[in-house]
C-alpha cells in the first residue's frame, strides 16, 4: 500500500505530469468562469401589468429596441415550435448536437464559409449574449461555453434565455415584445398559426421580419406547421386551420392604458435602481379603461370652456393600492393640451378639500361638537380678510353644516382656534410632502387652499381615515399606526399590526367628519339620490382654488375612494371652473361603475359618550339650556365648552324690557332662559332664522348691566390693517364700514378721530375714505352706549 502511494507521489512530480494538470485546472477554471456576468445586459423597456398580468403600457428600451424583462415563463406552443424548428434534440444533448455540428462543420469547410449554423438554442443563447461573429472558431467557444451553460440553467431556464433575447425582427427582441407587436397580445394568448410565425422569425430576423418577404416568412410557418404535424403535436385540422391564418403585418402599437403611472414608474425606478423593470401593478384593466373613457366623455365638454386637463384615481381602501390611475388625458398628438403632465402627482391649490380633516381634528381635541355653532361674519385676522364663496354670511351656522356647505368663514375661525401649526404637522404626519415652506408661510389661509397639495396624498389620506373606521371594530376598539400611508401602486404582503390604544383621529371623530360630508348636496340628477336605494352612499367634499385654477372633488366608501381634478396644467384659470360644476359630474359617474356597497361606516359606539346637547347652539347644555337632546358624541366631546350663548336675563312683567332691580321689585321680575348670540352674529343670523328672538332692549328708567352693549362694530376690528385700492379712473376708493344693533330702529351717531362724519338708522353701514395712517372709529347709539375701534390705513 505504502508502495504504491509512492509511486503516485512520484508519478505526480513528474514534469509533464505537473503541466498536464495544471493545463486541466487551468482548463477547468475557463470552464467554470467562462459565462458573462451578468449573461445579458442589454437594458430592457419599462413595462407595467395589471393585476392579473395584462399589459397596461410598455416603453421602449434606452438602446432603440422593444426588449421586454425577461419572463421565467415560456408558452408551451412556443416550446414545442422552436424545438420542432431550431433544436429537435434540445431536451437530450449537453449544450451542443454533434450530429448537427458535424454536418454544418463538413458543409462550412465544404462551401469554406458558414453555410449551415448547426447551432442549438444552447448555443444561440451563447451567441446572442456575447454577439460574437460567426465563424468556425467562434463556434468551437460556443460548443464550450453551452456545455457551461447547460451545468448552470435547467433546459426549461435556457429556453426562457432565448424566448428574451432572440431577434424578431426590426427593433423587436424577445417573444413577449414581439407578440405584442405584431399581434398586440401576450404569447400565451397566440394560436398555433400565430406561435408558429413567432418560432420561425429569429431564424433570419434580417431577411424575414413582418410586412416584407411575407411569401418566405409564410412557407417558414407552413413548413413548421407540417412539422409538429408529423411529430404529433397537432391535429391535421388544427394544422390545416392554422396555414389559413395570416402572418404578421406591420407592427402594432402597444397598449397605452395607464401612460402617466409608466412614466412614474420609470422615475420612480430610476431614482431606486433596484428591481425588474418589469412590475405587476394594483391597476384593474377594466376599470381603468372605463374610466380615462370618462374623462374623455367629460373633457370633450370642458374643452368648450377651454379647460384642457382632469385626471383622477381610484383607490381600494383597505390596501391603499390604486385600482384606476389617469393621470390626465391623452392626446400627443395635441402638444397645446400638455396631456403628458401627469396632475396626479402635480403640487395644485387645494382649495377646501382641507376642510374635513380640520373638522375631525376639531372633534378629536374636543374643541366642538358635530353641531356647534360657528361664527360666519365679516372676519378680519391679521390683514387677511377670508370671505365665503356666495359673499354670503349667516352668521353663525352648525359646525357640521359649515363643513357641508364649504364655508370659507367658520373654517378660518376654526383654524385659527385649532392653530396653524397643529394642522401643518397634521397634514405632514398624514404623508403630504408637498407643504415645504414653514407653517407661518402659508397662515390662515391654509384652509382655503394656500398651500399646495397632490391628487396622490390627498386622496390617500381620505383613504386612511376610511381605513381606520373598517378597522376600528376588527380590531376591537384599538388603532395601528400602519393605516396611515400614502397609496401604492403595487400590492405587497400585510404586515402584523401593531394595534394602539389611540391614533391620529378617532374613529368617532371621522365618523361624525363622514356624515358631514355625506350631506353635501350633490350636482345634477345626483341631488336626489337619498331618494333611490339603489343609488350609492357617497361621503364628499369638493374644492376650488383661487381664481378658478382648480377643481377637485373626492369621494369616499368604505370600499373605495375616488379623486378628481379638472383644470389646466399651466394654471390658466378659466370662469366656471368650480369642483360641483366639473370635477363632480366625473366623480359620480366613476362611482357608478363601482360596485355598489350597501355597508356604510359602524357607529363606533366604544369611541363615544352621550351627553346633553343645547339644540340652539349645539354645545353641551349649560344651566341655562332649557331645550336639550341627548346625541353620541367622541368622548373628547366631554372637553368640549358648555354653551356660551344662553343665560338668564331679567325682564318686565310684560317681557317687553330688560330690567334689573334697582328699577324693578325683585317680585315682579321674570325670570327667563334667553339664547342670545353676539350682536355681529345676531345682525346675520336672526335674518336665516325666524325663530331666533331678539333680547328685549332695556327699560330707559333702567341701568344697564356691565358687558350688554348691543351694539358691534363687524368692519374693521381692533387693530385691523386697511388697504384702499384705487377706482378705474386712479382715485381712490372708498371702505365700507359695518356695524350691528341689538335694537331696531335706533340711531347710530359715527365719529373718525372724533370727528363727526355721519349716522345710520336699521342698516348700519358708512362709506368713508380716511387717508393713509392710524385711525380711531367710535360709535355712539342713541341710548349713549358706545363702542370704538383703532386701524391703520396702509398707503401701499
Amino acid at each position: 500500500m505504502r508502495l504504491g502511494l509512492n509511486r503516485i507521489k512520484a508519478f505526480l512530480k513528474k514534469p509533464k505530469v505537473i503541466i498536464i494538470l495544471s493545463f486541466l485546472f487551468a482548463l477547468l477554471l475557463l470552464f467554470w468562469f467562462c459565462l458573462p456576468k451578468p449573461l445579458f445586459n442589454s437594458p430592457t423597456s419599462y413595462v407595467i401589468d395589471d393585476t392579473n398580468g395584462q399589459l397596461l403600457g410598455a416603453s421602449i428600451a434606452s438602446d432603440g429596441q422593444w426588449r421586454f424583462p425577461p419572463n421565467a415563463e415560456v408558452p408551451e406552443k412556443f416550446k414545442q415550435c422552436i424545438i420542432a424548428f431550431e433544436d429537435k434534440r434540445f431536451m437530450h444533448h449537453p449544450g451542443f448536437d454533434i450530429l448537427a455540428l458535424g454536418r454544418a462543420v463538413k458543409q462550412d469547410l465544404h462551401g469554406r464559409r458558414v453555410e449551415s449554423g448547426g447551432s442549438t438554442l444552447t448555443m444561440q443563447v451563447i451567441r446572442l449574449a456575447t454577439k460574437d461573429k460567426r465563424n468556425i472558431w467562434n463556434k468551437l467557444k460556443e460548443v464550450f461555453m453551452a456545455m457551461r451553460l447547460e451545468c448552470r440553467y435547467s433546459k426549461s431556464q435556457i429556453l426562457s434565455l432565448y424566448a428574451s433575447n432572440a431577434p424578431f425582427g426590426s427593433n423587436v427582441v424577445g417573444l413577449d415584445a414581439a407578440s405584442w407587436r405584431y399581434f398586440g397580445r401576450s404569447p400565451d394568448k397566440l394560436s398555433w398559426g400565430e406561435m408558429a410565425a413567432m418560432a420561425v422569425l429569429p431564424n433570419a430576423p434580417s431577411l424575414v421580419h413582418p410586412g416584407k418577404n411575407r411569401a418566405i416568412l409564410l412557407k417558414k410557418r407552413n413548413h413548421l406547421l407540417d412539422k409538429l404535424h408529423n411529430a404529433g403535436m397537432i391535429d391535421a385540422a388544427t394544422a390545416s386551420l392554422a396555414k389559413l391564418e395570416p402572418v404578421p403585418d406591420q407592427p402594432v402599437a402597444l397598449p397605452q392604458l395607464a401612460p402617466h403611472l409608466l412614466a412614474r414608474f420609470k422615475t420612480d425606478h430610476r431614482n431606486d435602481r433596484d428591481g425588474d423593470t418589469r412590475i405587476k401593478t394594483s391597476i384593474k384593466a377594466g376599470l381603468q379603461m372605463q374610466v380615462n373613457q370618462i374623462l374623455e366623455r367629460q373633457h370633450q365638454q370642458l374643452r368648450g370652456n377651454q379647460i384642457n386637463n382632469i385626471a383622477a384615481v381610484v383607490l381600494d381602501v383597505e390596501t391603499g393600492a390604486v385600482l384606476a390611475y389617469a393621470g390626465n388625458i391623452s392626446h400627443p398628438e395635441d402638444s397645446t393640451m400638455q396631456s403628458d403632465v401627469d396632475v396626479v402627482n402635480a403640487p395644485r391649490s387645494p382649495g377646501s378639500t382641507l376642510k374635513p380633516l380640520l373638522f375631525a381634528n376639531m372633534l378629536h381635541d374636543g374643541l366642538i361638537l358635530p353641531n356647534s355653532l360657528m361664527p360666519d361674519i365679516p372676519t378680519q385676522i391679521m390683514g387677511f380678510h377670508p370671505q365665503n364663496f356666495d359673499l354670503v354670511y349667516d352668521g353663525a351656522v352648525p359646525a357640521s353644516k359649515a363643513l357641508s356647505r364649504s364655508l370659507n368663514v367658520p373654517a378660518v375661525r376654526m383654524l385659527q382656534q385649532f392653530k396653524v401649526d397643529r394642522f401643518y404637522d397634521f397634514l405632514h404626519k398624514t404623508g403630504m410632502t408637498t407643504l415645504n415652506k414653514p407653517a407661518d408661510h402659508y397662515g390662515l389661509s391654509l384652509i382655503l387652499g394656500g398651500g399646495e397639495n397632490t391628487l396622490w396624498e390627498l386622496t390617500g389620506a381620505y383613504a386612511d381615515m376610511a381605513r381606520v373606521m373598517n378597522h376600528y371594530k376588527k380590531y376591537n376598539g384599538k388603532y395601528d399606526p400602519a393605516d396611515y400611508h400614502n397609496p401604492v401602486y403595487t400590492l405587497s404582503d400585510l404586515k402584523t399590526p401593531d394595534l394602539q390604544k389611540a391614533s391620529m383621529l378617532d374613529a368617532a371623530s371621522i365618523y361624525y367628519t363622514f356624515a358631514a360630508m355625506e350631506e353635501v348636496m350633490r350636482p345634477g340628477e345626483e341631488m336626489l339620490w337619498q331618494q333611490f336605494s339603489s343609488t350609492q352612499r357617497v361621503a364628499w367634499k369638493t374644492g376650488t382654488s383661487f381664481g378658478f385654477r382648480d377643481g377637485w372633488a373626492i369621494g369616499i366608501t368604505p370600499k373605495y375612494v375616488v379623486g378628481v381634478w379638472v383644470g389646466n396644467t399651466d394654471g390658466e384659470g378659466r370662469p366656471g371652473l368650480t369642483g360641483i360644476s366639473t370635477a363632480a359630474p366625473a366623480l359620480f359617474e366613476i362611482f357608478r361603475i363601482l360596485p355598489v356597497t350597501r355597508d356604510w361606516f359602524d357607529m363606533p359606539v366604544g369611541e363615544m359618550v352621550k351627553i346633553k346637547v343645547c339644540r340652539q347652539s349645539g354645545y353641551r347644555a349649560g344651566e341655562y339650556c332649557d331645550d336639550t337632546y341627548d346625541e353620541y358624541v367622541p368622548k373628547s366631546g366631554l372637553k368640549a365648552q358648555v354653551c356660551p350663548w344662553h343665560q338668564l336675563v331679567h325682564l318686565s312683567a310684560d317681557e317687553k324690557w330688560q330690567v334689573t332691580g334697582n328699577c324693578v321689585p325683585p317680585d315682579q321680575i321674570v325670570n327667563k332662559k334667553w339664547f342670545v348670540l353676539p350682536p355681529s352674529m345676531e345682525y346675520y343670523y336672526k335674518t336665516k332664522n325666524y325663530q331666533y328672538k331678539v333680547l328685549p332692549p332695556f327699560r330707559p328708567d333702567c341701568v344697564q348691566a356691565e358687558n350688554t352693549n348691543p351694539m358691534e362694530i363687524i368692519y374693521p376690528k381692533d387693530g385691523a390693517k386697511i388697504y384702499v385700492p384705487l377706482e378705474a379712473d386712479g382715485t381712490r376708493g372708498r371702505v365700507i364700514f359695518n356695524a350691528a344693533h341689538r335694537q331696531a330702529g335706533i340711531k347710530i351717531f359715527w365719529h373718525l378721530d372724533d370727528a363727526y362724519v355721519g349716522e345710520t338708522k336699521d342698516f348700519h353701514q358708512i362709506a368713508l375714505n380716511p387717508p393713509p395712517g392710524k385711525h380711531t372709529l367710535t360709535l355712539v347709539d342713541s341710548g349713549g352706549n358706545t363702542v370704538h375701534v383703532s386701524f391703520e390705513v396702509l398707503e401701499k
